[in-house]
């Protein structure tokens, strides 16, 4: 009698603790970007992928790299054989060379592949008058109509970027953006840090406002810039952890938003072409760097 009795108050303590979620803790979702590798051959990074902690790969043409030419060199069967011999997808393209009017052939490549996403920057005047830029980003947007439309069928977002010497360049065009797409199906926000007032609270407020609208964000700090010949350590300030950016309100922010599209780790080396490090094993550790520092941060939020 007694044993029952114990067994039934412990049932009755039990139901008296709140139950344990059993909801997966948020996260980011890695994507590694083939041009940190500069010009190496796909044979040598698909096998680096998993280890910086992605789980795809998204390809870059010329300048950047090489390895969206090459896709089509071996064929796009033979590049899917190799993406699943190492359990990787593939996520995408970025095709500035193209421009956001020109990607209907991409836009079949990236479906074919598997791919949700093409990176490309805006399109029109930007040295102009507030009143202007604002107008223009609107006109923009109605141009691009037809182009998201043929994305969203084909299950590809184009992700436009904030990018200097663009349409898209300053946090007020940014938030404009958002508020022309945000009904718009098959176009959404490429968003780079980068290119913006490094203040954590803005790019925080920036992250927010594109909320369902973010198709990918870069993990790309300014540093000391990326236009220039400098000393490596002084060159890989744009990777977070080795800048001075406070990558905590960022990332609350994605948090904030739920955002479980593509995170890159991400910086330009100069000249544009060669691995942000010397060897491919000094670029990858600067991946794995870079993603143990923000899920660090992730992990105290």
């Amino acid at each position: 009698m007694t044993s029952r009795r114990r067994f039934l108050q412990s049932l009755s303590a039990i139901a008296a603790c709140p139950a344990v979620s059993a909801e997966t803790p948020w996260k980011l979702n890695y994507m590694l970007a083939s041009s940190i590798y500069g010009s190496l051959p796909l044979a040598e990074i698909l096998p680096e992928v998993k280890k910086t902690g992605a789980t795809g790969i998204e390809l870059w043409p010329k300048k950047h790299g090489t390895q969206r030419e090459e896709m089509d060199a071996i064929g796009h069967k033979k590049f899917a054989e190799m993406l699943k011999d190492h359990g990787i997808s593939f996520g995408g393209t970025t095709r500035y060379d193209l421009g956001p009017f020109r990607l209907t052939e991409e836009i079949g490549v990236v479906k074919e592949l598997g791919g949700t996403f093409i990176v490309t920057g805006g399109s029109g005047d930007y040295k102009v008058s507030p009143e202007q830029l604002k107008l223009n980003v609107q006109d923009f947007v109605e141009k691009m109509k037809p182009h998201a439309a043929l994305a969203a069928e084909s299950g590809v977002t184009l992700g436009i970027e904030n990018h200097v010497n663009n349409l898209i360049d300053t946090p007020d065009s940014l938030r404009w953006l958002a508020d022309a797409i945000r009904d718009i199906p098959g176009i959404g926000i490429a968003l780079a840090p980068y290119h913006l007032p490094q203040e954590p609270k803005l790019l925080a407020d920036l992250i927010v406002h594109c909320d369902k609208k973010l198709t990918l964000f870069y993990a790309w700090e300014h540093g000391m810039g990326c236009m220039k010949p400098m000393p490596k350590e002084e060159e890989i300030q744009q990777l977070p952890g080795r800048g001075p950016l406070d990558w905590k309100p960022p990332l609350a922010a994605l948090k904030q938003i739920n955002f479980t599209g593509p995170t890159e780790i991400f910086m330009h080396p100069t000249p544009r072409g060669i691995p942000i490090m010397p060897t491919l094993a000094e670029s990858t550790a600067e991946m794995i760097r870079g993603r143990e520092h923000l899920d660090k941060i992730v992990s105290s939020l």
